[in-house]
């Protein structure tokens, strides 16, 4: 399976979720995306970011379609080296603890985004594949001013055609 697709190895009894997407923008437009609340509300849930190494993250994504409170994620932030690297804990009811990092690497006129989700069980980083590349497609739509899929939708396709059917 492609890094575009997502990749989960192992460590111990905890799991590494990984995609690489390139993506045809300008590094610092990505991490605009990515950072600023008003823009990451658009294709990733409402957003709270105290924009600083030890500041925080609050967010609620706006899916899947579960309460708010259990899907709530709230962190610290570990890295905040705009505009290359921005990596936060994840702490949410539904999953382990764990740390997401989004890494931009300039790639000619685009940019190279390498995500990471470490700390899951093994069970939740299989449920979380498909939900992180919705994610990203989203992401990708709302860089390009498209319009940006339905994430349960989306989550369904790439669930079945991608991942064997292990749909929400």
């Amino acid at each position: 399976m492609t890094s575009r697709e997502g990749r989960i190895s192992i460590e111990n009894d905890r799991a590494i979720l990984t995609f690489e997407r390139r993506l045809p923008h300008p590094v610092e437009r990505v991490w605009n995306a990515i950072t600023d609340p008003q823009e990451r509300s658009q294709w990733m849930g409402n957003t709270t970011i105290d924009a600083r190494e030890g500041g925080t993250i609050d967010m609620t994504p706006s899916a899947p379609p579960i309460p708010s409170e259990q899907k709530r994620m709230v962190g610290r932030i570990l890295v905040w080296d705009p505009p290359h690297v921005f990596e936060h804990e994840w702490n949410q009811r539904i999953v382990e603890p764990g740390v997401v990092r989004y890494e931009l690497v300039p790639d000619g006129d685009g940019t190279l985004l390498r995500f990471s989700h470490r700390g899951l069980g093994v069970r939740n980083a299989n449920g979380f594949r498909p939900g992180t590349h919705a994610y990203l497609d989203r992401l990708e739509a709302f860089l390009s001013e498209a319009e940006i899929p339905d994430w349960q939708q989306r989550y369904r396709e790439v669930a079945e055609s991608a991942y064997g059917g292990q749909a929400w």
